[in-house]
């Protein structure tokens, strides 16, 4: 997926010097750039390459606290307060099966997902902790009804992506117990 976000130019640069070991000579003339231009734009699709590995706060009971904050400022309404635990690059990513009106597949930036959060937070009548991928995560469902998984990246303290799944015909392939409340 990060490859995608590159420039073309960048990911070839990258892939055909640090995959298939080809000097930059030979990829200067590929793309019509010096050799000094085709190792720049290798550096910077590496570094961004790089900066989008994310790995989680190590340590479960903190992730646990942080994503606990977030729902609590959702169910309260306190915008700012889910501000406070976003990271400034956070990401959310959604898999709603059939988009609802106003509802956005990917959505980047703490007022944005915010904003989101709320409208969303009454949704569930009931959400409740969870494990998701190894990590912090919550499951939310309403009438014993799975209504969505969500999956969080928790790194220095802050909410830096959310993953939902929420597509109601993949929901029902997971064997999930649903209480009925």
């Amino acid at each position: 997926m990060v490859l995608e976000e590159l420039a073309p130019a960048e990911r070839l640069a990258l892939v055909l010097h640090d995959t298939l070991a080809v000097p930059f000579e030979e990829i200067a003339a590929i793309l019509g750039r010096s050799p000094a231009a085709a190792r720049q734009l290798a550096s910077r699709a590496r570094r961004r390459v790089r900066a989008s590995t994310t790995l989680p706060d190590a340590d479960l009971a903190r992730q646990r606290r942080v994503v606990d904050a977030f729902l609590a400022a959702a169910r309260n309404g306190d915008l700012d307060a889910l501000v406070a635990v976003l990271d400034p690059d956070v990401v959310v990513r959604a898999d709603w099966g059939k988009v609802p009106a106003g509802a956005s597949r990917t959505l980047r930036g703490p007022r944005a997902v915010a904003k989101q959060a709320l409208a969303f937070a009454q949704r569930a009548r009931s959400v409740r902790p969870a494990l998701v991928n190894g990590t912090a995560g919550v499951v939310a469902d309403t009438g014993g009804r799975l209504l969505a998984v969500m999956g969080f990246t928790v790194r220095r303290g802050k909410i830096l992506e959310i993953d939902i799944l929420a597509d109601p015909a993949r929901l029902r392939r997971f064997d999930l117990p649903v209480p009925h409340t």
